[in-house]
């Protein structure tokens, strides 16, 4: 069976928008999308609506990931694939999602908006919240459409053997989608999925130039695929989901040079997260540092509250975790600039209660 057996059959044959960028290519002089023919601000001609899939962003990204083209689908950060796959498969009231919480709220909350039911399978925390591919599979029932698995997994920090993944895909074949998030695989030892992304079909992978490129106000998010699930994502798609700023910077990112540049801040980062593991216990209240493959440390503490307060009044913002399961005790604190991470380091040592 095509993996486009899972999706709703109702959008198989619906005519998508057809957006003036898509009908008419080429031409000096643009007069079949009444914009404006005055360009406000030099930020790219941003008076002219952008390319739904921008061909040169999708051979950057192609190059980045080692990828067809026709496996890309470029959205709005990984938020957007994620909806657009939710609404591409489920039928409200009717098709299910499955999560393995505590991990990202969004496939939730797609599921939510979309009106599909959730089915979800505990990490394990006595296992350092490992991924349980039996229990997984026990739960898949014929409502199934999308299984979920985070790697490394927001907010613990874990990953997952990408053997593993595989065979939970294969598995899961001519049931249900497997989508695995890579929002953080940059600071994992771990391979990356993306070139098995549609092999088997049913495998989809995520993945974002907002954690280790810095481009999170920029909005660039991928789904790699099948290209049958490519082209259903971009037939229900918002007509301009790329604004040409956002597109502009994520050309810039991608250039060679600011690829050496990004390459050296990812090992910057990883040094600065092992500095940090293995100073945060020597501080009162610490109880444990969970292992991490990500930009971030979860920490349990205890008194969370106290602490994420003594952090506040220091100026430093992080995370609270208290609303995951098996993590009413933990912060997430992402990982820095070296002064940032002695801000942190700095506010507890002003406290009375340093061992």
């Amino acid at each position: 069976m095509s993996v486009l057996g899972l999706a709703r059959p109702e959008l198989l044959t619906m005519a998508p928008y057809s957006s003036a960028r898509m009908e008419a290519a080429g031409g000096d002089i643009w007069l079949n999308a009444n914009e404006s023919p005055w360009n406000p601000i030099e930020l790219g001609r941003i008076n002219r609506y952008p390319e739904p899939q921008p061909p040169q962003l999708l051979a950057a990204l192609a190059s980045l990931y080692g990828v067809e083209i026709s496996h890309l689908f470029v959205g709005r950060g990984s938020d957007e694939p994620i909806d657009l796959l939710t609404r591409a498969f489920c039928r409200a009231g009717i098709d299910s999602v499955l999560i393995a919480p505590p991990t990202f709220g969004m496939y939730a909350v797609a599921a939510q908006v979309q009106g599909a039911k959730q089915r979800t399978v505990l990490l394990r925390p006595e296992a350092g919240f490992a991924l349980d591919p039996d229990a997984i599979l026990a739960a898949v029932d014929a409502s199934t459409r999308i299984v979920y698995a985070c790697t490394p997994n927001n907010p613990t920090g874990n990953s997952t053997d990408p053997a593993l993944l595989l065979a939970l895909a294969e598995r899961l074949h001519d049931r249900a989608l497997l989508v695995v998030d890579e929002a953080y695989i940059e600071f994992s030892s771990r391979d990356s999925l993306v070139t098995r992304a549609g092999s088997p079909d049913n495998l989809v992978v995520l993945r974002t130039l907002s954690k280790a490129h810095g481009l999170a106000g920029v909005r660039i998010g991928t789904a790699i695929a099948a290209p049958e699930v490519i082209g259903l994502l971009r037939r229900i798609m918002a007509p301009y989901p790329l604004p040409e700023p956002s597109t502009a910077a994520a050309m810039l990112a991608l250039s060679p040079d600011h690829q050496r540049l990004t390459q050296e801040r990812i090992a910057q980062v990883c040094s600065e997260r092992e500095r940090m593991r293995l100073a945060l216990p020597d501080y009162a209240g610490v109880r444990e540092i969970l292992p991490s493959e990500a930009n971030f440390l979860a920490v349990r503490f205890d008194d969370p509250e106290r602490r994420y307060r003594q952090l506040a009044q220091a100026g430093v913002i992080v995370r609270k975790l208290m609303k995951y399961p098996g993590l009413d005790d933990a912060l997430r604190i992402s990982i820095g600039t070296p002064d940032e991470n002695n801000a942190v380091l700095a506010a507890f040592a002003a406290d009375r209660e340093v061992a």
